[in-house]
Order: C-alpha cells, then structure tokens, then sequence
C-alpha cells in the first residue's frame, strides 16, 4: 500500500497518529542493576515502524559497554507490536527470546507512555519475571525509558533506563 502521492511510502494508519513520534530507529546507552545482579553499562537499539496496519513494529537489542563504552557480548533482545486504542489507551505485545511474553497496558499522553504489565507468561525454562512497568518519553529530541521488573523473588523496582537519539 502507498500513498496518494505515489511516492511508494506506506502510510502511517489513523491509529497510530498519536505513537507517531517514535517512528524511526534510536540507539544511546544505559544503565541497569537489580539485586540479584551486579550494575552495568548496555548499549541499545531500537527500532519502530510499520506498514500501514494500525499498529508499530518494535524491535529493541541491548550489549554490553566497557567502561570506555566499548561495545561487549549482546544482552537481551525483544520484538513485538505497540497498538494505540481510543482514548489515549495503549496496548504493547512483547516476546522476548529467552521464554517470556508480555501485555503491557497503559497511556498515551502526548509525548509520553505509561504502561504495566496485564499479563506475563513464561515458559518452564524462563527467569520468574512476574510483572514490569514501563516509562518512555521524549526529553527534548531524545527517547529516554525506564523500566522497573519483579522477578525472582524481588519486588517490582528500578531495572533498566536509557536515553536514545533518532538516527537515520
């Protein structure tokens, strides 16, 4: 599907006007620690797009930084769809490679999105994540993000943030 124009560019669904802001890819860095685990440095990727379906495409892939920001051994990877509903409301369907599927449910509300987790499944094999709740927002030009997890016996509680500039 293109656009009137006939310029071959899909365009953005109706539904998606208010996530339209996120359309491109982003890569920055961040932090993360948890009790369980010791604090380290990762760098990020993250792409969103679509094709003319009333819903983003989401993709996201984190590595290790040194301390001289050297990139290291990747870290954990995840995909899945991020819908916008009537009203401001958002559904985000994410998968991730090691067992765990996600719904996250929540708000848009201009330029940020507050969601938590309405359902976590796990297969037998997967880390006992039983809930998340996720921040992102423009601050300024960039897309910052912050994660909280409860897992393994852990309340939920801060897990992850970075700041991503728009590339591309």
């Amino acid at each position: 599907m293109t656009d009137a124009t006939g310029s071959g560019q899909v365009q953005v669904h109706d539904d998606l006007v208010p996530l339209a802001f996120l359309l491109g890819r982003w890569e920055g860095a961040g932090v993360g620690g948890y009790p369980t685990i010791e604090s380290f440095r990762f760098g990020q990727e993250i792409s969103f797009s679509h094709n003319g379906k009333p819903f983003l495409i989401y993709t996201s892939r984190t590595w290790l930084l040194d301390e001289d920001g050297v990139p290291g051994r990747p870290l954990a990877t995840e995909s899945g769809y991020w819908r916008a509903q009537p009203g401001g409301h958002l559904e985000i369907l994410l998968a991730h490679p090691t067992g765990i599927a996600e719904i996250y449910v929540g708000e848009i509300t201009g330029t940020r999105l507050e969601v938590a987790t309405d359902v976590v499944a796990r297969t037998s094999t997967a880390k006992e994540v039983t809930a998340g709740r996720r921040l992102y927002g423009l601050v300024d030009d960039d897309l910052a993000w912050a994660y909280d997890m409860a897992a393994v016996g852990q309340s939920l509680q801060p897990h992850l943030s970075a700041q991503l500039k728009r590339v591309g």
